[in-house]
């Protein structure tokens, strides 16, 4: 059985290739999605690509993952400093989590150093720009 990968992305990310280039590449959203759904098919997983500027839509879509995903792979853009609610519903979810960021948020501002996502993730990929979406995958079909 074909297994259910899905990948989440946060606020801002709907602007990609048009913002901050130098920091997060120019690549576009609907260019990851090719990335990551290409990836998939090549390792047997199904993918539901999803994109929110809404802390609570992530958090719904999140929860439906209980019954509707094996894994999630999520981008949390600038909710992975402030949201408690996303920490608390990955956990919720007792499902294989990996974190992923374009840029390296460890390189960037200090508010920007912590994750409230890394704790409940059981893989954490930044600074290597939508490749880190790639390799989460590999890491999601080895887990899985």
């Amino acid at each position: 059985m074909t297994k259910r990968v899905l990948i989440l992305n946060g606020p801002n990310l709907n602007l990609l290739g048009s913002r901050e280039k130098s920091i997060y590449g120019g690549k576009t959203l609907a260019d990851i999605e090719a990335l990551c759904r290409e990836t998939c098919e090549t390792l047997d997983l199904s993918c539901d690509f999803r994109q929110s500027n809404h802390e609570g839509e992530l958090v719904d879509w999140i929860q439906s993952a209980r019954k509707t995903a094996d894994a999630i792979i999520i981008n949390p853009a600038a909710y992975s400093h402030t949201s408690l609610a996303i920490h608390d519903a990955l956990r919720a979810v007792d499902k294989p989590v990996v974190e992923v960021h374009l840029s390296n948020i460890h390189q960037r501002e200090p508010v920007r150093h912590h994750s409230y996502v890394s704790s409940v993730a059981v893989g954490v990929i930044c600074g290597l720009g939508a490749t880190g979406y790639k390799l989460a995958i590999e890491a999601v079909a080895e887990i899985l």
